[in-house]
């Protein structure tokens, strides 16, 4: 038996940002088509990042992206889990207090991305106020 053979390996990092990339361009022209203005996408500061930052009927809204081509370690938004949830709030913090805008109305969705076979087809569920 080869050494890797029988093994699964697990995407490279090339490929899980693609993936990435793609599942946030997905997102974003959902959200649009469902009347979100994109402010900013990939905001980053040093303590972590916030996939995309748009404007719905007055809130803020700071969405996480995510994307599984299966569910066998669970959905994509099930993996949105405690930790990610307070990193969030703390970037979303973060970006309110640089931007002068600590009074705004804000809220956090979810966008849920699971891939079919191939990429073919894609379900998508948006979770508005997911936390």
């Amino acid at each position: 038996m080869k050494e890797n053979e029988g093994i699964r390996q697990a995407a490279g990092p090339d490929r899980r940002k693609e993936m990435g990339k793609q599942a946030e361009d997905t997102a974003a022209a959902w959200l649009e088509s469902g009347g979100m203005r994109i402010l900013e996408r990939n905001y980053r500061c040093r303590i972590g990042e916030i996939d995309i930052i748009g404007q719905m009927s007055g809130d803020l809204v700071f969405v996480e992206v995510r994307s599984r081509s299966g569910v066998g370690r669970g959905t994509p938004a099930e993996s949105v889990n405690h930790r990610k949830r307070q990193k969030l709030r703390s970037v979303a913090a973060w970006y309110l207090r640089e931007r002068g805008r600590a009074d705004r109305p804000c809220r956090f969705d979810v966008v849920s991305i699971l891939y079919g076979e191939n990429k073919a087809s894609a379900q998508i569920q948006w979770i508005r106020n997911a936390f």
